[in-house]
């Protein structure tokens, strides 16, 4: 079968489920589900029950797509994504994505749990993405290219959405959330990176380090879908603080972030709808 035979039977079985034509898809990351309860109308599918998709294995990732509204504006949501580390390609890691497109979705709102490199980033803070470093070694759209969903070569100057970015600005300053602009390295895990890989980030001009996101905006641009990215920082990278890593940390702070960050999301939704 091909990727666009897949791609047909995710969305024609979605689309069964709800009435529902969403313009705006929602990328929740480690910890960040709460958003996905506050969903009217709310239908919800588990990833193991749509065709082709990728199951979600990570702790703090439920794995469902939520259709529903948000303040009256219709959204898809992944509560929950899959990661490269979990043992899927890259092109696996990227199809729900991909599906979210073919259904319609123009612009993408991807968040994740990062670790901040800039030392002047603090645990709760949000980032939101200026710009990305793949150091994961891989691309999703290495091998034949699919015409019809985008270019063999596009452009990657700005694959975070500027006005997207103004409008989560914006909605960061009136909930009193402290936000902050900067480049998001991403590693494959699911280790957490050495001190000496931290340093070299540093170097290299990141400010956060994560295991998402990338690939996905990746794609969501092949297909000319507008990314607006928001780092969530959980914790100091390695060899900020004198102290191990732990997963705990990312899930407490998503605690903590959940009733600002709720607030946060639904105004960048209304507002970026009204550009889509």
């Amino acid at each position: 079968m091909s990727l666009l035979e897949e791609l047909s039977d995710a969305v024609k079985f979605i689309q069964a489920k709800s009435p529902l034509r969403p313009v705006v898809g929602l990328v929740l990351g480690s910890g960040l589900g709460a958003f996905a309860q506050s969903l009217e109308n709310a239908t919800r599918i588990p990833f193991g029950e749509i065709p082709h998709f990728p199951r979600s294995t990570a702790i703090g990732h439920k794995g469902e797509l939520v259709i529903g509204t948000c303040q009256g504006v219709p959204i898809a949501l992944m509560n929950g994504r899959v990661h490269h580390y979990e043992g899927y390609t890259l092109q696996q890691v990227v199809f729900p994505v991909r599906v979210l497109g073919r259904m319609g979705v123009k612009i993408a709102i991807m968040t994740n749990a990062a670790g901040g490199v800039n030392v002047n980033y603090k645990p709760g803070e949000l980032m939101l993405l200026s710009d990305h470093i793949n150091y994961m070694g891989g691309n999703p759209l290495i091998g034949p290219n699919e015409e019809s969903l985008g270019p063999r070569f596009f452009d990657m100057t700005e694959p975070y959405d500027p006005k997207l970015r103004e409008i989560a600005e914006k909605a960061c300053w009136k909930v009193g959330v402290t936000v902050r602009s900067g480049v998001y390295i991403a590693f494959t895990g699911p280790s957490y990176e050495t001190s000496a890989e931290i340093r070299a980030a540093r170097v290299l001009g990141a400010d956060a380090v994560g295991m998402s996101t990338v690939p996905e905006t990746i794609a969501a641009r092949h297909m000319g879908i507008r990314v607006l990215g928001i780092s969530a920082i959980t914790n100091p990278a390695a060899g900020v603080l004198k102290k191990p890593l732990h997963y705990q940390e990312v899930l407490d702070v998503g605690e903590k972030l959940k009733s600002s960050l709720l607030d946060v999301l639904s105004r960048i939704i209304v507002e970026s709808a009204k550009t889509a």
